[in-house]
């Protein structure tokens, strides 16, 4: 994982970027810090490709995520028999590590025995797996993250001093996207082209680039991700407005802004959009074209006597473009950039509809 993962031009990014560089060229145990969604398995995938273990496995371990009696066996492993379930040797994480690095995410959540277990591991850099009566010798770079406060949780018992020291040889603090507001249109870019669809990335408008630039992303990069992949499904290919995407599909605060910009733009006029998903199921569900109809004039689900699909697009069509001209005081160019069209299309329209 190189470095051009580590998306952003802010100070923030490339002291980190600097610092993932200088932190490579040592075997030294990494703490990284941070909260969730910040990147910190990136981190550490960056600084094994950029050391000297490159060519040897990156194996990463989700301390908060194995059961308690299971930590133990996953990390060290286990020989056959060694309890019930044991029906074949196991080679532990550590083991497929060996030469290697070995990422121990949410370390805070680690039992205390098994912590004593890695520290013992950490100081004689040998394992012994459960039910051997020989300890296997490891070379392992290891690195650990959390989201968690470590030095409260030495204060409450729950995590081990000498532990936190061991692996906190090179610390890295990884910024909460907020405080590096700055890179959030180049993490934007970057993301809208991963999840282009045939090689053609989606695209924002000013409304909503400034709505997901003011926001606070408390869910960090994994947050944003999520979003940019969510807009991108819903509307491959397409130049996106604020104004005009469901507030299901957008976090709570964006979403309130969206509101607000089509009310604005809706002023006086009945037309309310409204997305119930409970209408997209695979059995008897409306079909997309049927519920654009029916969420567009207010409709929660689809009129018994159905409705004449080609004269309410039309009409939805009309009202739109005339709201868009009382907005813009009669000027087209002007609705045309409301209404996200060509001045030309709009010309059109506004003849077929005779609206001047």
């Amino acid at each position: 994982m190189a470095l051009d993962q580590i998306i952003g031009s802010s100070r923030a990014a490339s002291e980190l970027r600097g610092l993932i560089r200088q932190a490579a060229q040592s075997d030294a145990s990494v703490l990284i810090l941070g909260e969730s969604g910040t990147g910190k398995e990136l981190v550490a995938q960056a600084l094994h490709s950029l050391s000297n273990r490159h060519k040897s496995a990156f194996v990463p371990v989700n301390c908060g995520a194995i059961p308690k009696d299971l930590l133990e066996s996953e990390l060290f492993g286990h020989k056959k028999g060694a309890f019930t379930g044991a029906i074949s040797d196991r080679v532990g994480r550590f083991e497929l590590a060996h030469k290697g690095s070995l990422f121990l995410d949410e370390i805070g959540d680690m039992p205390l025995e098994t912590q004593v277990k890695l520290l013992r591991v950490l100081q004689e850099r040998s394992i012994d797996p459960i039910g051997s009566t020989r300890s296997v010798s490891v070379d392992v770079r290891v690195v650990a993250a959390t989201h968690r406060d470590l030095e409260v949780r030495m204060e409450n018992g729950e995590f081990r001093d000498d532990l936190f020291y061991r692996l906190n040889v090179i610390p890295i603090i990884l910024p909460a996207l907020r405080e590096r507001a700055h890179d959030i249109p180049e993490l934007i870019i970057h993301f809208l082209k991963k999840f282009a669809v045939d090689g053609e990335a989606s695209s924002f408008d000013s409304s909503l680039m400034k709505a997901l630039c003011e926001y606070r992303w408390p869910g960090n990069i994994r947050e944003l991700v999520n979003v940019i992949q969510r807009l991108s499904c819903f509307y491959p290919k397409q130049r996106v407005s604020l104004a005009r995407i469901p507030s299901s599909l957008l976090p709570r605060d964006v979403a309130a802004k969206g509101a607000a910009t089509a009310h604005v733009f809706n002023e006086g006029n009945p037309i309310q959009e409204q997305f119930d998903f409970a209408l997209l199921d695979d059995e008897g569900g409306l079909d997309p074209v049927e519920e654009t109809i029916m969420l567009a004039q207010g409709y929660s689900s689809m009129p018994a006597r159905g409705v004449h699909l080609r004269d309410h697009l039309a009409e939805i069509e009309k009202t739109l473009i005339q709201q868009a001209l009382t907005k813009a005081g009669g000027n087209v160019s002007q609705s045309a950039r409301i209404l996200n069209v060509q001045r030309t299309t709009l010309i059109e329209k506004i003849n077929k509809y005779q609206l001047i």
